[in-house]
């Protein structure tokens, strides 16, 4: 290849680092992974006020030589630029660390902690699979998925032989509906308007409807969920049962994004249909509320690129692990559509998620 002009050249040395920063970007998911398991969010937010490199290192018990003070100051760097991390001045020598809004969510003793999250998903195990992206593509076997073809088993397989990771994806549940529900009743309060019931179907031991219930004082919520699921909850309030064969009878069904997002679309009309036999005409006030990521469409849509950046490695991580994907507003109406419902409503959220009011 010739380069025709000086102004040729620096854009090829531009574009050099655009794809130096893509191939080295799992350093960042690394920084963050080291800092997590050294405890260095938990140890600046005991500290109270900003934390000096050499008060960091004497709290993580490590030798306080050169070697470690230079290592901890090169990883405080990438985690302050990653925005995880604030650094401000302490005395005429030396500066602190403090703790940002970011890094709050990576305490771990938070309600709304990311860390289970964090952990789970740069876990070797759950890297493995994109390595196998390239052999799966290739496969002439339609049933396959990455996530088989490096571990031997499906992930729900492989789920129910690993209690760690159910207990980790359980605990990862709770906290990101916790976190997207405390928003939307601060911020969308108008969608529980008029419903003196709602069914959280898939409910868990209950921590959502409870939240909800809380807040709302004139609602009433029941949890809905496998038998073995909610074995040893109290009260009342939990159903249990399978929603793939009737759900109770309600104004309004709660649908988080950890019950439709990764099933087929079979799976997900079928759940839809039993969601539709439960409540009342959209006159009557019948709704299904779902809470789900809406891939944004980058050509019709100016949304946060950062959000929309994050979607397609959701996406890609969907094909790895359970060959399914994120949905666009496209594929979702054809859904609601075949599940014999009129209409819907999409509330764009967080980012990432969307509320979504669909009617019969």
């Amino acid at each position: 290849m010739t380069f025709p002009n000086d102004n040729m050249t620096r854009e090829m040395l531009v574009v050099e680092a655009h794809i130096w920063n893509h191939t080295f970007n799992y350093i960042n998911s690394m920084s963050l992974k080291r800092a997590i398991q050294l405890g260095i969010p938990d140890i600046i937010h005991s500290h109270g006020r900003a934390m000096t490199l050499s008060n960091l290192v004497d709290a993580l018990s490590i030798n306080n030589n050169a070697k470690s003070l230079d290592y901890i100051f090169r990883l405080m760097r990438i985690l302050i630029h990653g925005g995880f991390f604030n650094q401000t001045r302490v005395n005429d020598k030396e500066e602190g660390y403090l703790l940002t809004l970011v890094s709050c969510l990576l305490l771990k003793d938070e309600p709304l902690s990311q860390v289970p999250f964090v952990q789970m998903e740069l876990d070797k195990k759950f890297i493995d699979p994109c390595h196998s992206l390239s052999k799966w593509i290739k496969s002439d076997d339609d049933s396959s998925i990455p996530f088989e073809i490096a571990h031997g088993k499906p992930l729900f397989e492989y789920d129910e032989r690993q209690p760690n990771i159910n207990r980790q994806f359980i605990e990862i549940m709770a906290n990101d509906s916790l976190l997207v529900i405390s928003v939307m009743i601060k911020n969308y309060r108008e969608v529980f308007e008029g419903l003196k019931l709602l069914v959280d179907v898939g409910g868990g031991t209950g921590i959502v409807a409870k939240v909800i219930a809380d807040a709302l004082l004139e609602k009433n919520c029941i949890v809905f969920d496998l038998p073995h699921v909610i074995e040893g909850c109290e009260g009342s309030c939990h159903v249990g049962g399978d929603m793939f064969k009737f759900i109770p009878s309600t104004d309004a069904i709660l649908l988080r994004q950890w019950v439709l997002h990764d099933r087929s679309d079979e799976e997900c009309i079928k759940i839809l249909k039993k969601c539709k036999e439960a409540i009342p005409n959209k006159e009557k006030g019948g709704k299904v509320i779902i809470i789900d990521m809406v891939l944004m469409d980058r050509n019709l849509e100016k949304g946060d690129d950062k959000s929309y950046e994050t979607q397609l490695l959701c996406d890609m991580f969907m094909m790895a692990h359970v060959s399914r994907k994120e949905r666009n507003k496209q594929d979702l109406a054809k859904l609601f559509s075949r599940a014999g419902f009129r209409d819907y409503n999409i509330i764009p959220m967080l980012g990432l998620r969307s509320i979504i009011e669909v009617f019969p």
